[in-house]
């Protein structure tokens, strides 16, 4: 019963909700988010502990208002919302069923509201169609080329089923308060005495180096990674497909995705938190970090379990296409790998160290 729903609030105002929540073995517990329409009024979050795993429950909430990305005390702010009155107290009913959720509220003050929020399937498989006239190695070689150099970035995935998400995400966590609170200051403390460099996650640019530094180690995090060239995109596609996955029914996928329109149309943000459902590309410094620079790497951050329903839906209401997806026939690897080993893309350049020259080596000499 865990995850993230979101959906649109109605009532005495108006906008986007979005609720992330972790299972806790005997509760759900997570935060609750209203992000109002009306930019002269303040959004709100709620920390949220269900009292089992019931479908239906009332629930009592403290509510804190969200000012520039932070959390605020309503009593120190409230000056500068003249007009607004803001109750902390809600009396809140929960509804879960299926993967819908309805949220019924109100306050001592006489406002209320409600909302019908969906749990995004991002376990599903993608639905996105492959780019029709690209089938094959040769013709993507050659799709490649046709592209306008920086302008798109690059991500490959074993199987064309699997839908963009984050390996935060996949692990069944959402509570991203809990992530940006608990675990990356654990993490911080457990790497510190391993890094040359001591990173100080207080500042933004080093928090997301440190971010990116976890996530190149396998550390689960909200970030994706990304690429500038289609053909380390491609390696990493074809890189876990062994012998025994290889079928003229399976599919590796490139997605290919227009970095350059995205960013003239929104607006990035480098916060996990406290923030509307956003997908921002950023490039973190590549400190302790040596793969980032012979992969061309940059990431993106999120806050969303599904990602490609919300490129959908940015595609649908400004009738364009950011997102597009290229799947290639699994036993073409034999092919691919040796050309891009003769480009210079291997396990060995990309994971400097014992690790990526074993890898090359094993690539090289067995049968996968």
């Amino acid at each position: 019963m865990s995850g993230q729903w979101i959906g649109n609030f109605s009532g005495t105002n108006k906008g986007r909700a979005l609720v992330e929540l972790d299972d806790r073995g005997d509760h759900l517990e997570g935060r609750a988010y209203a992000f109002s329409d009306d930019p002269q009024l303040p959004s709100l979050v709620a920390w949220v502990r269900t009292p089992n795993k019931n479908d239906r429950f009332d629930l009592d909430l403290i509510v804190q208002p969200i000012v520039n990305g932070r959390m605020e005390d309503w009593d120190q702010i409230k000056g500068n919302f003249p007009n607004v009155t803001l109750s902390p107290h809600l009396k809140t009913s929960w509804d879960f069923s299926g993967d819908d959720l309805k949220l019924v509220w109100t306050t001592p003050i006489g406002t209320n509201g409600s909302a019908q929020l969906l749990r995004l399937p991002a376990s599903d498989p993608s639905s996105r169609a492959p780019i029709a006239d690209v089938k094959s190695w040769p013709q993507f070689r050659e799709f490649a080329a046709s592209l306008e150099p920086r302008r798109f970035v690059f991500r490959g995935q074993q199987s064309s089923k699997w839908k963009l998400v984050t390996a935060f995400h996949r692990h069944g966590r959402y509570d991203l308060m809990r992530f940006v609170q608990d675990d990356i200051p654990q993490l911080h403390g457990h790497l510190t005495g391993l890094t040359a460099h001591r990173f100080y996650i207080e500042n933004d640019v080093e928090n997301a180096a440190f971010h990116s530094l976890a996530q190149h180690h396998g550390y689960p995090t909200p970030l994706l990674d990304w690429t500038h060239s289609p053909y380390i995109a491609a390696f990493f596609a074809f890189r876990g497909v062994r012998k025994a996955d290889q079928s003229a029914e399976k599919f590796a996928r490139v997605f290919v995705f227009d970095l350059q329109e995205w960013q003239n149309d929104h607006t990035r943000v480098q916060m996990l938190t406290l923030t509307p459902p956003h997908l921002t590309f950023l490039k973190a410094l590549a400190l302790n970090n040596p793969r980032m620079i012979p992969q061309q790497a940059l990431s993106s951050i999120t806050n969303l379990n599904d990602i490609e329903h919300f490129v959908d839906w940015e595609e649908r209401q400004r009738s364009k296409t950011y997102l597009r997806v290229i799947d290639l026939p699994t036993t073409e690897r034999s092919q691919v790998m040796q050309e891009l080993a003769m480009m210079g893309i291997t396990a060995g350049s990309l994971f400097p160290g014992l690790d990526g020259a074993c890898e090359q080596m094993k690539e090289q000499n067995f049968e996968l």
